[in-house]
C-alpha cells in the first residue's frame, strides 16, 4: 500500500505563491503516476497536474504557465509549485498515486489540505 500526507496549504493573497508537498510511504517503489487533484465547493474534483515514472508530466490547461509539479525521488515526495494564484484556484487539493500490486492497479489519496486565494 502506499500512504500519501500533504502539507503546504494556506490563504495567500491573488499573485502569490505557494508550495504544496506530498510525501509518500509504504510500497512507494509501486508507484507509476502521482499527482494533485483540487476539488472547489460544489464541483467536482479535477485534475491540477500529474507526474509519471518516465518523467512526463500533465497539466490542467488552467494551471499551465503557472503551476509546475516536480519529484524528489530520494525524499518519496512531489511538490506543486503554484504561482501567480488566482482566486479561482482556491480549492481543497489532493495528492493522488496510481500503483501496482502485481497486475493490479489501485489508486490512493492524502487527506487534502485548503488553498485559499483572497481577492
Amino acid at each position: 500500500q502506499v500512504q500519501l500526507v500533504e502539507s503546504g496549504g494556506g490563504l495567500v493573497q491573488a499573485g502569490g505563491s505557494l508550495r504544496l508537498s506530498c510525501a509518500a510511504s509504504g510500497s512507494t517503489f509501486s508507484i507509476n503516476t502521482i499527482g494533485w487533484y483540487r476539488q472547489a465547493p460544489g464541483k467536482q474534483r479535477e485534475l491540477v497536474a500529474a507526474s509519471s515514472s518516465d518523467g512526463s508530466t500533465n497539466y490542467a490547461d488552467s494551471v499551465k504557465g503557472r503551476f509546475t509539479i516536480s519529484r524528489d525521488n530520494a525524499k518519496n515526495t512531489v511538490y506543486l509549485q503554484m504561482n501567480s494564484l488566482k482566486p479561482e484556484d482556491t480549492a481543497v487539493y489532493y495528492c493522488n498515486a496510481e500503483y501496482r500490486a502485481g497486475i493490479t492497479k489501485f489508486y490512493s489519496w492524502g487527506q487534502g489540505t485548503q488553498v485559499t486565494v483572497s481577492s
